[in-house]
């Protein structure tokens, strides 16, 4: 899979499950290159994300959404994953 597989899954999994306003997922395996544990068919994503459901909600629980939505994603292909979440 390449990133922009990648990038187009996840986004496509979380705006079904979430109602979203915006979404940006962003690439940025380049920071991950120099590690010891770096595979190459796995990435770094930033996330950033502004939604109702969430907007109410913890960091660390929306965290656990995000995951819980993109489980399969983060255990084959993620290698790395920043979320930041907007407020209304």
């Amino acid at each position: 899979m390449d990133i922009n597989q990648l990038v187009e899954i996840v986004k496509k999994k979380i705006t079904n499950k979430l109602d979203v306003e915006s979404i940006t997922i962003d690439d940025k395996t380049f920071l991950h290159v120099n590690h010891k544990s770096f595979k190459k068919n796995k990435f770094h994503l930033k996330i950033t994300i502004k939604s109702k459901d969430l907007n109410n909600k913890s960091s660390f629980d929306s965290t656990k959404i995000i995951y819980k939505i993109i489980d399969e994603e983060i255990k084959k292909y993620i290698h790395s994953i920043q979320i930041s979440f907007k407020k209304f």
